[in-house]
């Protein structure tokens, strides 16, 4: 029996070192290629990008769909009206997101990703607090700007829709429940969200292109994920933002407290005013 697990931890293995290889020789023919053509090197990084966003795209929508499903089928209909529901599907949602994320390109690739390709290198410091204010005035000033050019373009959409974000006025009736959903909007995802976008995906975009297109692709799928045109743009011009402020000083910690405090204002104003 004993033998026989160490046959299938080897072959597990061998299976990942062969994934790994035929990765290393694709992007290696990709590089030879790029020297002939700029135009298959921009063909490539393009592919490159649209991978990385699809598959952390699918990732989340697919994780968010099966966690809703089991659970659905568990707890009785009642239940998905309480704040401690709504609490555990989203940290549920998100564990299962980050793990899945980074640790299935890494164990199929036997690509390690580090912990400065996740932005997360030391801890936070005073620039990042003194930066993340600054970098919310300026995205919600641009966010302003973008909104109002987006109406102008586009009239006929909702740009007064309200977000959904899990929870509402009714569920705060005790200290329990509001300390539950501020934990989980302004504390829990601003942290895996930037882990995922700003860490994970932009690190990996990164390595391999400019910042520009890196930071464009970011933002468009952080935009699209909320899934409402008005809350996208906003959230587009706050990614844009937050990569800036990764590009700057190597960390996501800045965009983390930046991220933390517009959750936090938008809390304020669903919850408390």
């Amino acid at each position: 029996m004993a033998n026989k697990k160490k046959t299938i931890k080897k072959t597990s293995a061998a299976s990942r070192g062969r994934l790994g290889q035929v990765f290393e020789q694709i992007v290696e023919k990709a590089r030879k290629q790029s020297k002939k053509s700029k135009a298959w090197r921009i063909a490539m990084l393009g592919l490159y990008g649209l991978g990385l966003a699809l598959w952390v795209g699918l990732v989340l929508y697919a994780i968010e769909f099966a966690v809703a499903y089991v659970m659905v089928k568990m707890l009785p209909a009642e239940s998905w009206s309480s704040a401690l529901t709504s609490s555990v599907f989203q940290v549920i949602v998100y564990a299962i997101t980050l793990v899945v994320s980074i640790m299935v390109p890494w164990w199929a690739l036997r690509k390690k990703t580090t912990r400065d390709e996740l932005g997360l290198r030391g801890a936070p410091t005073w620039t990042d607090l003194l930066l993340a204010p600054i970098g919310l005035i300026v995205a919600l000033l641009a966010a302003g700007a973008l909104t109002a050019l987006m109406m102008a373009i586009m009239p006929g959409i909702d740009w007064q829709q309200a977000q959904t974000v899990g929870y509402n006025r009714s569920m705060m009736y005790h200290a329990g429940n509001f300390i539950l959903a501020f934990s989980c909007l302004v504390v829990l995802a601003p942290v895996c969200e930037e882990i995922i976008f700003r860490g994970w995906l932009y690190g990996k975009l990164r390595f391999r292109m400019p910042a520009i297109p890196a930071i464009l692709i970011t933002s468009v799928l952080f935009g699209v994920m909320h899934g409402q045109w008005n809350v996208g743009v906003t959230v587009f011009a706050m990614s844009v933002v937050m990569c800036v402020l990764r590009e700057l000083t190597g960390t996501i910690w800045s965009g983390v407290i930046l991220h933390m405090l517009k959750n936090g204002v938008a809390f304020y104003f669903l919850f408390a005013a």
